[in-house]
């Protein structure tokens, strides 16, 4: 057979064998390429097992079940924890509870286990196997009242294989709330002991034993456990927490680890977020101590009960999850096994070009030709900052997610989101767009508020929409007489602290994530140990003076009391008859009552939010959750003329240690017709 080169790069290229076919070779086997070119995938039934071979790795799974128990690749026997039951190596598995559990994000947590193997495609390029299992009435209450179907593929060539899964609830069906899916692998810990998920945050990792009683200690929650006696001592001192590495979905393409000895690479490759919930900026799980390393496509994390996927009575319901890539490379001995990671992240990148994967064979997952693609250009109107016309929505957030509200794709999880940033002048096109009909929602760094074109956009195949420009009307009623932080829905510009010695973890503290540092919510009593924050605007530096979360404060007696927050400003010549606008953006909110005063403390609030937000994104480590957007009318004689003004800031829930809020951008503005000096 005569094989064509088409060289990328050092580290990879192709190799194309006529047809459609295509072969795509690492690094990691390059020495073998011809070998790998006469060597075809090997499908085997064993028992009660199913093993799919090409080669470079071999994959064991459980018949029926379609659990992987074993993962065998560069003399490795088995790369998964051959400790563990078979159940608990490598699995998909859900979070689901009754349909009257709406508040709550705990239900049952049930590993899919299929009835039924099937072979869907066997040749010598590529083997796909089905582990499926359907759903009926003599299982009510005991299994979750989905249709599964998990698929299993390997390639010819591969360096690893891919995994998806059909979920599909029937009308006739009874409802539920689906809390979590994922797929979860546990790594063998006497081999994967270097993590990496981002550039600035890879580094040796204590071991699971380091967390149980005697060498670890518990602290606030079970997740997080201080190191009081590793068997490693470069950990003691440490807090362990699997929240301290989640990443934001538009940046969780590629994590896993290392093992040194041989030197071999684990990586959990998401080419598309398609499939995932909550939208570019959600902060989700991914690879942490275990060695584990998970694919999350739906959780409440960071979102809290505004992300469960809840199914009403007779909802027909069908979501393909993945396909995602295991990725597997090795390198000679005499080669530093840390650039494993490099080659993960340029593999990433060549799988995120071949999407939608053309190998995928269920019907229920639409191929390139069948899909479609929007373009256009943002524009922001803010006559404030530009009387003259429009500016360009550089680096603005464009997406298409199903028809909604301003901000509704935050918290859509039933269906499909497509997501793209668009460039210095605002022109964005979003490619490969499943059918269906959606609206255009958008958001801008640096200015506040969501946009959203309500008008609906119809998807068919082969469809290529442009919308021309398209024009984000800011929120905004006068000049700005203040502000407060940069709104772009982190809570990072301002003052993050030092952590309490006795938690601090080194690798964070000189870090763009040193707000993942565990306990920051205790520091600001230690910092206003007898008087709330007060900032005075133009002396207040708030990159200095406005603590990052507005949290409670901890008495003595190890309660939490409210916290009451106070911006002081001063102005001349107050239009009593007028109306002044108070921005509030919040980063997060966790079951939080944000209530707003005006030059009186004692008097009923002018604003309150109302029991808001379930994200814990103060618990978790996070520096935001879910967007708030609230608009305060501000009567002008409220205010006083030639003398100090105060708002008052109060998060009144005090239940738990983790309610508060994290505060975006705070904004005053003046009605446009009147004429305000300020006086700093």
């Amino acid at each position: 057979m005569y094989l064509r080169l088409l060289f990328l790069s050092t580290l990879s290229f192709y190799i194309f064998s006529g047809g459609l076919y295509m072969l795509y070779v690492t690094r990691a086997r390059i020495s073998s390429t011809a070998a790998m070119g006469d060597l075809g995938v090997n499908l085997s039934f064993q028992e009660n097992y199913v093993v799919m071979s090409n080669g470079i790795v071999e994959i064991t799974l459980s018949n029926p079940e379609g659990h992987l128990t074993g993962i065998q690749y560069n003399g490795v026997d088995n790369l998964l924890e051959v400790i563990n039951d078979e159940t608990n190596r490598g699995y998909w598995d859900v979070v689901w509870s009754p349909p009257e559990n709406t508040s709550r994000t705990k239900g049952t947590l049930e590993r899919l286990a299929g009835t039924s193997c099937e072979v869907i495609v066997e040749t010598e390029d590529q083997v796909e196997l089905s582990f499926s299992r359907t759903w009926n009435s003599s299982l009510e209450g005991k299994l979750v009242p989905l249709k599964i179907d998990k698929r299993y593929i390997l390639l010819r060539g591969s360096s690893g294989f891919y995994t998806y899964a059909i979920y599909e609830h029937l009308e006739e069906w009874p409802s539920f709330n689906l809390d979590n899916t994922r797929v979860a692998f546990k790594l063998r810990k006497d081999k994967f002991h270097y993590m990496a998920n981002s550039d600035d945050r890879r580094r040796d990792m204590p071991l699971p034993d380091d967390r149980l009683s005697g060498r670890g200690e518990q602290l606030a929650y079970p997740e997080a456990v201080l190191l009081v006696d590793p068997i490693e001592s470069q950990f003691k001192g440490e807090v362990d927490d699997k929240y301290q590495y989640a990443i934001e979905l538009k940046d969780l393409r590629v994590h896993g680890w290392i093992c040194m000895d041989p030197p071999v690479g684990f990586w959990q490759i998401t080419p598309s977020n398609e499939f995932r919930v909550g939208g570019p900026i959600k902060s989700e799980l991914n690879s942490h101590v275990g060695p584990t390393t998970l694919a999350v496509f739906a959780s409440t994390h960071y979102g809290g009960s505004d992300l469960i996927i809840k199914f009403g009575e007779r909802e027909s319901w069908k979501k393909v999850f993945g396909p995602i890539f295991i990725y597997l490379n090795n390198i000679t001995d005499e080669e530093d096994p840390h650039t494993l990671w490099e080659d993960a992240k340029n593999q990433m990148s060549v799988e995120v070009e071949r999407w939608p994967y053309d190998f995928v064979t269920s019907d229920d997952f639409q191929s390139k030709l069948q899909r479609g693609s929007v373009s256009g250009r943002l524009l922001v109107q803010d006559r404030f900052i530009n009387s003259k016309g429009c500016i360009s929505a550089s680096g603005a957030y464009v997406g298409l997610a199903p028809p909604g509200d301003i901000g509704s794709w935050q918290r859509e999880c039933k269906k499909y989101q497509f997501w793209t940033k668009a460039d210095e002048e605002g022109y964005f096109s979003i490619p490969n767009i499943l059918t269906d009909e959606y609206n255009l929602y958008a958001w801008v760094p640096g200015f506040i508020g969501d946009y959203i074109n309500s008008t609906i956009i119809n998807i068919t195949s082969g469809v290529n929409i442009d919308l021309g420009d398209l024009v984000y009307e800011l929120p905004r009623d006068g000049p700005t007489l203040w502000e407060i932080g940069y709104p772009d829905r982190l809570a990072a510009e301002f003052y993050i602290p030092d952590p309490d010695p006795r938690y601090a973890n080194n690798f964070l503290l000189n870090d763009p994530n040193r707000f993942r540092q565990y306990g920051l919510w205790d520091r600001y009593s230690e910092l206003y140990p007898d008087n709330d924050l007060v900032y005075t605007v133009g002396e207040s530096d708030y990159t200095k003076d406005f603590f990052y979360a507005h949290v409670l404060r901890k008495t003595n007696n190890d309660t939490y009391e409210q916290a009451t927050w106070t911006i002081k400003f001063s102005l001349y010549n107050v239009n009593e008859n007028e109306t002044y606008t108070l921005r509030i953006a919040l980063a997060s909110a966790h079951q939080s009552d944000l209530q707003v005063r005006v030059n009186d403390l004692n008097e009923a609030p002018l604003f309150s939010t109302g029991k808001i937000g379930g994200d814990n994104a103060i618990a978790r480590h996070g520096i935001h959750g879910i967007y708030w957007l609230f608009n305060i009318e501000i009567p002008g004689n409220r205010l006083y003329s030639h003398e100090e003004n105060l708002i008052y800031l109060t998060q009144v829930n005090n239940e738990s240690r983790f309610q508060g809020v994290m505060y975006d951008y705070i904004r005053l503005e003046v009605p446009q017709a009147s004429t305000i000096n300020i006086n700093f």
